[in-house]
This record gives structure tokens, sequence and C-alpha cells, in this order.
């Protein structure tokens, strides 16, 4: 007894003494002179004592099943190892006094650990001692043993009888067994102190080894938590595990993966391929979502790995890549599985899809995103691999959506989807949720269809968008976000979300789209045309407020993609595109756009004007009848903005007031975003937009003074000047430039700053730093042109807006 409590008197000791230091106060000093501490109580051996005597007690009885099971599961890893033994003794049966004792231990170590440097005073006996104690973590037995316990007497010597009785004590007196959630305790401690070590990545090279022989013993316990038997599935067995112990675990792999796997890869000592077998399995049997996050994440990082390895050794890139195929494969699989209803439903259905988390996402939407992720990266492994096991199942549920037209049924000026069995709904549920799913995950693919390997794999990426195309003009044309169904609050955003999708997806294939385009169109022109015809076709009827938002913002992506990065010469000329070009230049405030909606199609209607057309010369751009054609169009976007330039003073209550600031902020971020669109295209593009912006810029400077006092007002008019400064300063001159600079100088009265730079975070605040903002870019612009202007830039900027800084500050 005195022996257990000198162990606890110097860790109690030690532990407050380290508990109180300030590590930032240390001189070096201190930090040997603690470092030394550390080193006794290592040398002192106590988790050695502990499990030592229990080793020579344990020696006893005849072997377990449960220790020839440990032997078993170690394979081949670690046969002849000096490791292999202690990693398979029964595991210790601690009293409470040894299990405090053993705690404060653990606890010593994790804040040693946490600043201390790797040397060789971490010696292999102390991190297999560790290692003894994670595996409490690893432990089921929620009761307590009749077998031998590790206890002292009063002349401390080990009593090996004392047996748990009905008060909790031993026949001699001795506290009885700790119960599970203390043994889960010292689980979590020893992991804290394995994920101290391993997350420093500046590893010496005599500590390599000892890092290896860290990782295998890891290995050991990442097998006793995915084993299975007959009285427990994996699943089973990590639910009744201990939450933060399976965390600490979760932690040590991802370290691991991203700090070390670099580092032993390679080694003939560590078997990567079942590492990744083992990880797999923990993977998909985590019974939380959190806990199936955290398993995603080490995945990705893993592919990340792999992929870089791959590129820096292009030379035997495909033995790399069969050495780990088998293991990528059944990921991909098992994530696809994941992420199906007709695979998971009872786990998706517990996902929210309302909450929005602080990522502005929904639990579902987090799961979707991660879960493609992971598909993604192993894409760029596999690609071709990747597609033939995506698009069939995409096929299937294909043909469950366009096959729905035949249960479409007219009356009068009704429709509605004739399917009202309950269970036929379910499964069409189901099987457009996981439509939608699907046509995300091949929308991840498009990327690997471009670029070096276009013409190898064409016939796979135009087998993709002729069907995508299909599918939208299909949707356009049905209208099956408009049916009535059997059950409106499910059925009616799947279908509106399966066309959502489509879209999105043939959008992310407009790179595909430009490289056909440019390298095979003169060879197969109609095919290109008919594609593109057909995309245009299938977004035109849903530029209109009459469709859910969701379908209209997709369709205007679709549309913005197609005129920006494809930028075919005949787009203008298609019928649905001059029916677009009608529905926006005549719009009024009732049939108006929502306004993202309105921006983006503005957007791409000016692109298709402003925009080079690829594989054509400068002199086949048609550049004069496009520039009439864009000044039309910018003319009618402004029609009403540019009769307010007569508005020569306002009032707080004036009448209408809220209609003419309606108009202000309706239009310009549409002209701000014409302009940005074209920020670094050619001279030409730019002279163009000036050109037909002109007058629209000069309305703006004449209303600026009269909304002064306005600061929603005079922050969206500084933000369009910050836009036209940076994008089109050199085509409106320094002239007019010079003109603008004096209205903004005489604007900003000391007191305007002083009042607008107090309120920090309001409107007024962001209107000085815009402004700041657009003399600093008339600062920054080379050459002589605008250094006339610099002498009063620098008067506003020491003598007013500097003192009101200063005096806050």
């Amino acid at each position: 007894m005195e022996q257990l409590h000198t162990y606890h008197d110097t860790t109690v000791c030690l532990t407050g003494r380290l508990s109180n230091e300030s590590f930032n106060q240390r001189s070096s000093q201190e930090t040997h002179g603690v470092s030394a501490g550390a080193a006794e109580i290592h040398s002192s051996g106590i988790l050695e004592t502990y499990w030592d005597k229990h080793s020579i007690i344990a020696s006893t009885p005849p072997p377990s099943p449960t220790s020839r099971e440990g032997v078993e599961l170690l394979g081949s890893l670690f046969q002849g190892s000096q490791y292999s033994k202690l990693l398979c003794q029964p595991m210790a049966a601690l009293d409470n006094e040894s299990h405090q004792l053993c705690c404060l231990v653990l606890e010593c170590l994790a804040h040693l650990f946490s600043w201390i440097p790797l040397s060789t005073s971490i010696t292999p006996t102390l991190l297999a001692s560790i290692f003894h104690f994670a595996r409490f973590g690893c432990d089921l037995r929620t009761k307590a043993k009749t077998g031998p316990l590790i206890s002292s007497t009063s002349n401390g010597q080990l009593n090996p009888g004392a047996v748990p009785t009905s008060n909790g004590e031993g026949r001699n007196g001795q506290q009885s067994e700790v119960n599970k959630a203390d043994r889960a305790r010292l689980g979590v401690l020893a992991m804290t102190c394995v994920n101290e070590l391993v997350s420093k990545n500046c590893v010496p090279m005599d500590f390599e080894e000892y890092l290896l022989r860290m990782f295998q013993q890891t290995f050991f316990l990442l097998q006793r938590l995915t084993r299975e038997n007959n009285a427990h599935t994996v699943k089973s067995r990590l639910q009744e595990l201990d939450e933060s112990y399976l965390e600490k675990f979760t932690d040590f792999l991802r370290l691991f993966v991203s700090v070390h796997l670099r580092r032993i890869e390679s080694s003939p000592q560590f078997p990567i391929v079942e590492f990744l077998g083992l990880l797999f399995k923990y993977t998909f049997n985590q019974h939380t979502h959190e806990g199936y996050f955290a398993c995603l994440d080490i995945w990705s990082v893993f592919l990340d790995f792999l992929t870089t390895k791959i590129k820096s050794r292009l030379a035997d890139r495909e033995s790399v890549l069969n050495r780990y195929k088998d293991a990528l494969v059944l990921l991909l699989r098992e994530v696809l599985n994941r992420i199906q209803f007709r695979c998971n439903q009872a786990q998706l259905e517990e996902l929210d899809d309302e909450t929005l988390d602080d990522d502005q996402q929904t639990e579902w939407q987090r799961y979707l995103r991660q879960s493609l992720e992971v598909v993604a990266k192993v894409m760029e492994l596999l690609p071709s691999h990747a597609f033939s096991t995506l698009f069939p199942v995409l096929q299937e549920n294909l043909d469950v959506y366009l096959g729905l037209r035949q249960f479409i049924v007219s009356t009068g000026s009704s429709r509605r989807l004739n399917i009202t069995a309950e269970n036929d709904c379910r499964r069409l549920h189901c099987s457009l949720r996981d439509l939608s799913s699907l046509l995300q995950a091949v929308g991840r693919l498009a990327e690997h269809f471009i670029g070096e390997v276009f013409a190898a794999r064409f016939s796979d990426a135009l087998a993709v968008v002729e069907r995508l195309v299909e599918v939208t003009c299909y949707g356009s044309q049905t209208g099956l976000y408009d049916l009535e169904t059997a059950v409106p609050s499910v059925l009616k955003p799947d279908l509106t979300d399966v066309h959502a999708q489509a879209l999105a997806a043939l959008q992310a294939y407009s790179h595909w789209l430009a490289q056909f385009y440019s390298e095979v169109h003169s060879q197969n022109q109609s095919q290109f045309i008919n594609l593109i015809t057909s995309a245009v076709n299938a977004g035109s009827p849903l530029i209109t407020t009459k469709v859910p938002e969701k379908l209209l913002l997709s369709a205007s992506h679709l549309l913005v993609s197609i005129t920006a990065t494809v930028r075919p010469v005949f787009l203008v000329t298609l019928p649905a595109v001059q029916n677009i070009f009608n529905r926006i230049t005549t719009e009024n405030q009732t049939h108006r756009l929502p306004q993202e909606a309105h921006i983006l199609v503005c957007r791409a209607l000016s692109n298709m004007l402003l925009l080079p057309w690829p594989n054509l010369s400068e002199s086949e751009q048609q550049w004069q009848t496009r520039s009439s054609s864009h000044a039309s169009l910018v003319a009618a976007l402004t029609r009403e903005y540019r009769t307010l330039r007569g508005t020569v003073n306002i009032s707080p209550r004036q009448p209408g007031l809220d209609n003419v600031k309606a108009v202000i902020q309706q239009t310009l971020p549409v002209l701000r975003d014409t302009v940005d669109s074209i920020s670094s295209e050619s001279t030409k593009s730019r002279q163009i937009c000036y050109q037909s912006l002109q007058e629209s810029v000069q309305v703006t400077l004449n209303l600026f003074p009269v909304f002064i006092q306005q600061p929603d007002v005079t922050d969206e008019m500084l933000a369009f000047f910050l836009t036209l400064f940076q994008a089109l300063r050199v085509q409106m001159g320094v002239a007019f430039t010079g003109q603008i600079i004096h209205t903004f100088l005489s604007m900003f009265t000391r007191e305007q700053l002083a009042a607008s730079i107090l309120q920090e975070g309001s409107a007024g605040c962001r209107v000085v730093q815009k402004f700041l903002k657009i003399l600093q870019v008339v600062v920054q612009e080379p050459g002589q042109a605008f250094k006339p202007f610099l002498p009063s830039i620098l008067s506003l900027c020491m003598e007013q807006v500097y003192p009101v800084v200063a005096e806050v500050s």
C-alpha cells in the first residue's frame, strides 16, 4: 500500500505542477527540468508495473479462447515480434485505486506529450504500455469479472484473490473492479497520449521506428474494433463502445493518414492494403452521422495523398494504382450505395433536410456533399471504372423518371400524375431522390472527360451529355414540376429537384462542349448544333416567374455557362434565345424575374454580344452589328433608370421615394454584373460595353449628390463605380475619371466621413470603404495619367479620414 501511495502522491504532485505552468513562460532550464521529470515518470514504470504484475497472475490459468482469438487476429503482421505476446495478453482487471492512479499517470503523460519533442526518452516499452491501456476502450464488458483483480495489501504486496461481493468490495475488503465507464476513461486517456504523439509532424530519424511500432499497435486495435463474432456485429460492437473513445480513435486515424502515412506507406512492415480494409469496415459500420463524416474526411485525405503520389510517379502510375484498385472500387461502390435510398433508406430518412447549419446547408446536403467529394476523388483516379459503375445505376433511375409520361392525365386545365398507391408513391420518392443524387455525381465526373483525355473518352462523355439533354428537354416539355400529385408535399419537390439537378449536371459539361466546339466541331457540326439547340430549348421555357425559383435559377446558370464558356456563333439566332431577349427587354415590374435570376439572364444575353467567338478571326467577329445590338439591350434594361436623370432633390418623406430607390437598386447590380463579366476580356469587348453603359454612368454620377444622405443607395452607386474603375478606367478616360473623383471629394466632408466611420458595420461605413478602394485603384494606376489627382487624394486621407480612424482606434 505504501508503494501505491508513493506513486499516487508523486503523480498528483507532478500533475498539479504541470497544469499550473504556462508553456510560454518556461525557460529552457525549466523545460529541461520538466523533461527530466517526465523521464523519471517513464523510468518509474508505473504503467508497466501494474501490467507486469497482472501478467504474472494471468500466466497461471490455461489460455482462454479470447487470447487465442487475439493471436489469430494478428495474422502474419506480428509473428515473431516481441510485441505480439504483449498485445495478446488478457486485459488487466484494475481495482478503483489502481484505476485512479493509472488515470493520473496517463493525464500527466498526455500533458507532457503535448509540448515535449519526440525523443528516445519515449521508449518502446512505454508506447506498448500506453497501447495496453488503449485497449480498455475496445472492451465491451459490462459486469465485474470474478477473476483475479490487481490490488494491493497493506504490506504493498499483490493480492490476486480478491473477489467482489454483493456490497461492491472484495472478500478481503478491497474495492471491486472498475465499471465500464471507468475502463473506457482509461482508453480515452491512453488514446489522448497517442494522439499527442502522432500529431507532431517533425519526426527525428531515430523516432521513425517507434512510429512504425505505434502504427502496428494501432492496427491491432483497429482489428479488435472491427472484429465480428457470434455475439456482436461490427456495428453493434462500435455502438456499445464509449463515444469519446471512438472520437479519439477516429482522430488518431485522421492524424496517421494526414501526417504520417507518407512515412510508412511503402514500409514492408506495415500492411497498408490490409489497413485500408479495416478502415473500410470501421467507416461503414459507424452508428452516428458525425462518425461517418469524420471517416469520410479520412478517406478524402488518403485519396489526396494517393493522387499526389501518382502525379509524382507517372512512370509507375499503373503499378501504384493496381495496388489500391480493389480498395478504391469497394469504396466507390459503398459510398454510392450509401447515398441511395434503395440501398440505405432507413439511415437517409433520419437526415434533417430543413434546418441549416453554420455553412448554410442541411444535414442531408452535408451528407451528400461529403459523399460526392469522395466519389469525385475516386473518379479522378479510376475515371473509366467510375463511369462504368455509375452510368448503369443512373440509367436505371432515368428509365423510371422518363416513364412517368404515361401516367400523366389531363382533365380540362389540370394535369395530374396518376400514381396514388402509397407503396408506389414511396418507391417513386426513393427513385427520384436517388436520381437527383446520381445526377450530381455525374456532374462531378465532367472534369475527367476534358483536356488530354478528351478524344479517348469522347464517346462516353457524348453518351452522358446526350442523355442529360434528353432528360432536361423531357422535364421542360412535360412540365412534371407543375403536376398535381397524390403526395404534393413530397413528390412535387422531388420532381422539381430532379429537373434542376439535370440542368446543373448539363451545365457541368459546358467545358466539354467548349472543347467539342473547338476540336471536332467541323467533323460533327450537326451533332454539336443539335446538342446546343436542345439544351437552350430545355432552358428557355423555364425563364419565367411561373416556375419554381429553383428551376429558374438552374436554367439561368445553364444559359450563362453556354454563353460564357461555349460561345457558339449561332446562339443569338436561335428562336429560343430571341424569345428570352424579348421577354427580358419588355418585362415590367409585375412580371420581372427575381433579382438573382434577372441578373444571370441579363449576363447571358450580354455575353452573347460582347464575348469573342472561338475559332474565328477578328474580322469575322461582326463587332459592329453586335455593338448595336448590345446598346439596344442596355437601353431596354435601363429604360426606367435613365428617366431619373432630372431628379435634383429628394426628401425622406417625398412620395414615391421608395420606388425611385427600388429602380436604382434593381438596375445598378445588373450593370455592375455586366461590367464584371467582361473585366478580363479583350479591349474590344470592354469598349463596346462602356459605349453601351455611358449614359447610365452619367446618370449615376448626377444622382450621387442627390442621394448622399441615403447610405443604402450610395453604397450601391459606389459599388458600381468601383467595378467601373477596376474594369473600364481606360475606356472612361482621364477627363471623365477626374469629374467622378472631383464629385466624390466634394461630397465627402469631414463631418460626413466621421458620421459614417463611427457607425462600424453600417451602410455608411461600407460607403467609405468602397470610396477608399476607388481612390486606391486610381493611385495604383501606372503612368502619369492619374497623377494630378494624387495631392487631393492624399489630403483627404491624411486630413479628413485618418484623424477620425485614429480617434476611433
